[in-house]
């Protein structure tokens, strides 16, 4: 538990809006000394924005921080580290061709009368601060040849030697490591605890919360749900707190028709897995019919849906399609086997905002076709236009840039893309995140349409009253494995307790 009830960090009342988006509202939140406090919620909840304040990366509109009990305007990060705040982001920033010490001290090596290095007086140094972190290693060796978890930890070192750190954020340190480089991490953080540094710890892993935390704050779309004992909340409610429930009014939707008789099996996954990302998994996917993932953020569903299109290469198992074994393995490949994606991020990974609607809708199309079969530009109109129709995008032409467009017409352009080139397989990943009410009840019925003319799909989002109306089945998904299959009529109930491993 917390060492003391010292407050070193408060934040009262923040918000910050973004062009079209509330990112925080009113939120309040307290760190105290010598405590784990973990702060969690599902994209979009308002976490990043949240520490970019407290680190001076971003300015809050209204509200003000404390810390050690005075006002405080954090004016960069730099003036963050200055004074204590240091973070440590889930990539590590380091030179892994320096060795462990030169990381620790880059720029601030002890130096010798004639300003040449003290090779002896750095590797001491450095020595005494990893074992203060309760982590012996020849702090000589170059960074490359550690493990990420050690990595991590220099990176959490260079941080503590830069400044007398007395907060300490860590934003998805663990998301990339397996149990036992994670137990290293968490045995680095319990040792900072005991010297009092209070520590904010960013997870989407469940059971590593309940794991190492001693509270709670739970956001959900840019606003305080609560702060609580991690003793007192059962992983359950956790869950509801984190996930929330949709107020918004559907029309009554019929999920896809299933005829067992005309179905066939298109997908298969046997033992299908990438260490770091997805445990090894079975999955069958059938033609007709709307396959649910179920499961919080970093779950594992994205990583499934990545490794079934090539975008990352298994290193278990193997895939068949039409009852055909994969062996060339990538998007392109894919692409030709009829299998599309539609991704997460649609600003990263999806629409490319300096091309209009009509180059983006055709851009899947053309790669399928090969680039000496190139559509001329009355074949791209007309595509584009009968998608737009389709998909009713909200555009004055196709030759509207689709960066000017709003969120979920954006998202209506990328599913655009993939529909054009007729797939058997469309796998959506969050497709209604971000967008209004309207738009996610025209692409669920949407996704219920493709799927009774015969097409296959993969349902991944958060929201589980979206999983259960548009499934035939649900996958759920925990800690990057698969847990269990349950009926799309199964209730939400049965879902959280699959996702929160409760009997």
């Amino acid at each position: 538990m917390a060492a003391n009830n010292h407050e070193i960090l408060r934040i009262e009342n923040i918000s910050k809006s973004f062009p079209g988006v509330q990112a925080l509202q009113n939120v309040n939140f307290c760190l105290k000394k010598g405590e784990i406090h973990a702060l969690v919620g599902e994209n979009g909840a308002g976490k990043s924005t949240l520490i970019k304040v407290m680190t001076g990366v971003e300015k809050p509109d209204q509200g003000r921080m404390l810390y050690d009990g005075v006002e405080m305007k954090i004016k960069s990060p730099q003036h963050a580290n200055n004074i204590g705040i240091s973070t440590v982001y889930q990539e590590v920033n380091l030179c892994t061709n320096l060795s462990v010490a030169e990381n620790i001290l880059l720029g601030r090596e002890p130096r010798q009368f004639g300003g040449k290095i003290n090779w002896k007086a750095m590797n001491t140094r450095a020595k005494e601060i990893m074992l203060g972190l309760d982590v012996d290693i020849d702090v000589k060796a170059p960074l490359a040849t550690f493990s990420t978890a050690i990595q991590q930890i220099t990176a959490i070192a260079r941080a503590l030697e830069i400044s007398s750190t007395k907060v300490l954020i860590l934003d998805e340190p663990t998301s990339s490591l397996d149990v036992r480089e994670s137990d290293l991490i968490f045995q680095c953080m319990r040792k900072l605890r005991e010297t009092g540094v209070g520590i904010i710890f960013i997870t989407h892993f469940i059971n590593q919360i309940y794991e190492v935390s001693d509270r709670i704050t739970v956001l959900r779309n840019g606003k305080l749900v609560g702060t609580y004992d991690t003793e007192n909340l059962p992983t359950i409610s956790l869950i509801q707190k984190m996930i929330g429930r949709s107020l918004a009014e559907y029309e009554d939707m019929e999920k896809a028709k299933q005829d067992p008789d005309k179905q066939q099996v298109l997908i298969e996954t046997n033992n299908l897995g990438r260490s770091g990302t997805v445990q090894p998994t079975d999955l069958t996917l059938k033609t007709g019919e709307v396959v649910g993932m179920a499961g919080l953020l970093g779950s594992g569903r994205t990583g499934v849906a990545k490794l079934i299109f090539g975008v990352e290469e298994p290193d278990t198992g193997d895939i068949r399609v039409d009852n055909q074994p994969v062996d060339k393995h990538s998007p392109h490949e894919s692409l030709l086997r009829g299998i599309a994606l539609c991704p997460e991020d649609r600003k990263e990974s999806g629409i490319l905002g300096d091309l209009t609607i009509r180059e983006n809708i055709i851009l899947a199309m053309q790669a399928r076709m090969g680039w000496f079969k190139y559509l001329n530009k009355k074949q791209q109109y007309e595509i584009a236009q009968k998608y737009i129709d389709m998909l009713n995008i909200s555009t004055p032409s196709s030759d509207q840039l689709v960066k000017n467009l709003s969120g979920g017409n954006q998202q209506k352009v990328i599913l655009a893309r993939w529909l054009a080139t007729h797939p058997k397989l469309l796998i959506l990943d969050e497709p209604t995140r971000g967008i209004d009410v309207g738009t996610k009840a025209e692409i669920q019925k949407l996704v219920i349409s493709l799927a009774n003319e015969g097409m296959s799909c993969m349902f991944i989002s958060s929201e589980l009253e979206e999983v259960m109306r548009t499934s035939n089945r649900i996958v759920v998904m925990r800690d990057q494995e698969k847990v269990t299959e349950l009926p799309g009529d199964t209730t939400e109930h049965n879902i959280m307790q699959a996702i929160a491993g409760a009997d």
